[in-house]
């Protein structure tokens, strides 16, 4: 099927792009070239088609009101404790831009930038591109970065792929906010993540470097729960939870399903973590789409990725590559 292409806006004087990819189960999933968004996602339910995201319908409202909707953001995902890192002996200063960490990458980070988009039709596929120089927002290196959607019924796979002309860290984290049902909330779907332990946090929201047991914790999502406690007032999720080791990445780290269960998402994973959120600090000024208003809790997140501020606890598995080390990391969704 014919992916179509149109114009969506422009950004610092760069055209910004659409994509859109269709599948043969009836699937939708529009992509935009300005951080590698997913703008929006629909999937047929009885009666129609449900959008399954979080995003806007016009271009303008990105760059100033998106909290991450649908984005990559990187080069380093999530939080990084005092903006700075060492590497090799030297100490690098990050741009920070939540306080004195750096969140996402910074204010000039991946999901921030135009990417080049290009379809492969055979495939049902959009590669996107993008070189980031040695020194942005503070990374040394030279990076070339593809990010690659391919659509197959009620699959979504994203792979993501960097090279480098110096060691330095990288870990990309996909942003999608989902909403599977018709509430204005995410609190009543069921969630369940394979996982039995959860990186401890400061009251920075940055990893103190003690990886806890969630057992008898609100992190403890072995088995299905919905996102409120046992009164039924909502749980705030923005936690760093750890895959479980030794795990197949044949099988799901997580699971969602909808309330009026019409709906589950099923995403698998090569990344040792996945940040679960909740839109703990979702509060947008202007509608999203088809005219919806996002407040607190209006959509879940699962950040399939390294873990949080790995640059600064060597015990974490590692993000440093180098130019015989490049980075891979794939993921991918299912919305049935």
């Amino acid at each position: 099927m014919a992916i179509a292409v149109s114009t969506f806006g422009s950004f610092k004087d760069k055209r910004v792009d659409q994509f859109r990819l269709v599948s043969d189960t009836g699937v939708t999933v529009d992509l935009i070239s300005y951080g590698v968004v997913v703008r929006d996602w629909r999937v047929p339910v009885a009666g129609g088609e449900r959008s399954v995201v979080l995003g806007f319908d016009n271009f303008d409202a990105y760059p100033q009101h998106s909290p991450h909707f649908g984005s990559l953001a990187g080069r380093v995902a999530n939080r990084v404790k005092g903006a700075s890192f060492a590497l090799n002996g030297k100490t690098y200063k990050l741009a920070a831009n939540v306080g004195d960490l750096q969140l996402h990458g910074g204010d000039e980070g991946l999901g921030r930038q135009v990417w080049d988009g290009q379809v492969d039709e055979a495939n049902n596929t959009v590669r996107f591109t993008h070189f980031s120089p040695d020194g942005a927002m503070g990374y040394p290196g030279n990076v070339n970065f593809s990010a690659t959607y391919t659509l197959r019924g009620n699959r979504l796979r994203l792979e993501l792929a960097a090279t480098t002309d110096q060691a330095t860290p990288i870990s990309l984290v996909q942003h999608q906010y989902f909403n599977l049902g018709t509430s204005d909330d995410v609190l009543d779907h069921t969630i369940q993540v394979n996982s039995s332990a959860y990186t401890e946090l400061g009251a920075d929201l940055a990893p103190t470097g003690a990886i806890l047991p969630s057992r008898g914790t609100i992190y403890d999502l072995r088995q299905p729960r919905t996102m409120r406690d046992a009164a039924g007032q909502p749980v705030d999720y923005d936690i760093g939870m750890v895959l479980d080791t030794g795990r197949s990445t044949s099988e799901p780290i997580a699971t969602v399903v909808s309330p009026g269960k019409e709906l589950t998402l099923r995403l698998w994973s090569d990344r040792p973590g996945v940040q679960v959120y909740n839109g703990v600090w979702t509060d947008i000024p202007v509608p999203g789409l088809n005219g919806k208003t996002y407040k607190k809790h209006a959509g879940f997140c699962l950040e399939d990725q390294a873990l949080a501020d790995a640059v600064n606890n060597p015990h974490f598995p590692s993000v440093i590559y180098s130019p015989d080390r490049p980075y891979r990391h794939w993921c991918e969704f299912e919305i049935a």
